[in-house]
């Protein structure tokens, strides 16, 4: 099973989140879900604030357009991305 889902035009991403790191950035694939390492620590709904952040400047949505679906505590999440409208360049390699 691949790291995305399409639902009609929204994109569901499962991921597996790497906190603390030097640099948010999308390092490839891990049990077949999307491995981020995010700079922001896993407390007070840091990381998953600077996620959805990530996640909506990549697809350049707003940050309303993501959602968080699963994971709230948990290095596992799935983000729901409304209607993107840009795929990364990373995506498109990683799924070719």
């Amino acid at each position: 099973m691949p790291f995305f889902e399409w639902q009609d035009k929204n994109l569901l991403l499962k991921l597996h989140v790497q906190p603390r790191a030097k640099e948010s950035v999308v390092t490839g694939i891990h049990n077949e879900m999307l491995k981020l390492k995010i700079k922001s620590p896993p407390v007070d709904n840091k990381a998953n604030k600077e996620i959805a952040s990530y996640l909506a400047n990549e697809f350049d949505v707003s940050k309303t357009n993501v959602e968080l679906v699963s994971g709230q505590t948990s290095r596992d999440k799935r983000f729901l991305i409304k209607e993107p409208r840009v795929i990364p360049e990373w995506f498109k390699e990683l799924t070719e």
